[in-house]
């Protein structure tokens, strides 16, 4: 059976949505401020996302900006099953643990994504991991800083 019009209109509409949220992360990405050493949790970060759930894993970039005191703005670009690209904002809360920034958080995805995911996560000047939590699934990403590109 093929997709009817409709479906083929809505698949049409929600990948342009996530070819627009990437083309800012790129952008966002590449303007990322290096961190200044310290408990600087702002800037570029890489690494993966796994489910807990049924194991599937992706590659996934972040840009951390600090909009306000304890308060800040997760730009995530993440991959799913090696060919779909999806980008999305967070806005977490950070408190000071030591020289971390335990992170806490809530946002809709929406359906097509999942609906509300809860993030809790630790994040110092090196690495970033997190547990993310929402109706269909569970798991954790794991990040770090980039490599120092060289020009």
């Amino acid at each position: 059976m093929s997709p009817t019009p409709r479906c083929n209109r809505l698949i049409i509409l929600s990948s342009l949505a996530f070819l627009c949220g990437c083309s800012s992360f790129n952008r966002e990405w590449a303007s990322a401020p290096s961190p200044d050493g310290g408990i600087d949790i702002q800037g570029r970060w890489e690494g993966r996302w796994t489910s807990d759930k049924d194991g599937h894993t992706g590659s996934l970039k972040c840009v951390i900006t600090e909009t306000s005191d304890q308060r800040y703005r997760a730009h995530f670009a993440a991959v799913y099953w090696k060919v779909f690209h999806f980008a999305y904002v967070a806005e977490l809360t950070g408190t000071l643990e030591g020289n971390a920034v335990h992170l806490t958080g809530e946002e809709d995805l929406g359906g097509l994504a999942g609906g509300v995911y809860s993030y809790d996560g630790l994040a110092d000047s090196t690495r970033f991991n997190c547990n993310y939590t929402s109706k269909y699934d569970h798991g954790k990403f794991t990040l770090s800083r980039p490599a120092v590109e060289t020009k």
